[in-house]
């Protein structure tokens, strides 16, 4: 992982929210799709903000979007937020 990476977790109502900080490299999508994984279980939706990551590394974005699919079965929408968000975010089908 890189060694800024971090992950804030705020509970929200019916949410959760994420903000990423640091760098966002192959580790840091692992971390970022298990975090999605365990504390998604009674949510609707889950908001991740990426204003505060710096460097977003091809190899990160890549290993976040095809591994989404370790999600199956949790019935949650993900909104992302941030000047990254373009860059992190599934592209649709």
């Amino acid at each position: 992982m890189a060694a800024n990476f971090r992950i804030a977790i705020h509970r929200r109502s019916a949410g959760l929210e994420l903000k990423l900080a640091g760098d966002f490299d192959g580790t840091s999508a692992c971390e970022l799709l298990n975090v999605l994984k365990e504390k998604c279980d009674g949510v609707d939706s889950v908001l991740v903000n990426t204003s505060r990551l710096k460097d977003i590394y091809p190899f990160g974005q890549d290993t976040f979007q095809k591994n989404l699919y370790m999600l199956k079965g949790k019935p949650i929408r993900l909104v992302f937020t941030g000047k990254h968000a373009t860059s992190i975010a599934p592209e649709r089908n």
